[in-house]
């Protein structure tokens, strides 16, 4: 059997998508935003947005991976999960005063944009199923 080698320059698919690469850029925002949230929430908000928000690069990335389309669906539907868990864990900050309103609407604009792109992804893979 042939063990085929990658070259450490070669695109995968997932890096190609658009919606991958705002994903990897919203996962940036907030790394650099939670960075100045109080010592005693690296355990919980912090921690808690930065993996909301690694995951929905992480699940798009994955379900590349999928030979099935039902199952490529699958995981852009935990993508899109995982941007509203963190949405919702962005308002929390916001209220708490850990996340200022700028950051706040920024992020809100970021998550509305990848959730429109996730969804006709996902919209996309199932037409091609149902075909």
């Amino acid at each position: 059997m042939k063990v085929e080698r990658l070259e450490v320059n070669e695109v995968f698919g997932f890096e190609k998508l658009e919606v991958w690469q705002k994903a990897i850029a919203l996962a940036s925002f907030v790394y650099k935003t939670t960075a100045t949230f109080p010592h005693e929430e690296r355990f919980g908000l912090v921690s808690q947005m930065r993996r909301a928000a690694v995951s929905v690069s992480a699940n798009l990335a994955e379900g590349s991976s999928r030979w099935s389309r039902v199952e490529q669906a699958r995981f852009i539907e935990m993508a899109y999960g995982s941007l509203m868990e963190l949405l919702s864990e962005a308002k929390v900050a916001e209220q708490q005063g850990f996340l200022s309103s700028a950051d706040y609407t920024r992020l809100r604009t970021d998550v509305a944009e990848i959730a429109r792109m996730i969804s006709g992804l996902r919209r996309g893979l199932l037409d091609e199923v149902q075909q």
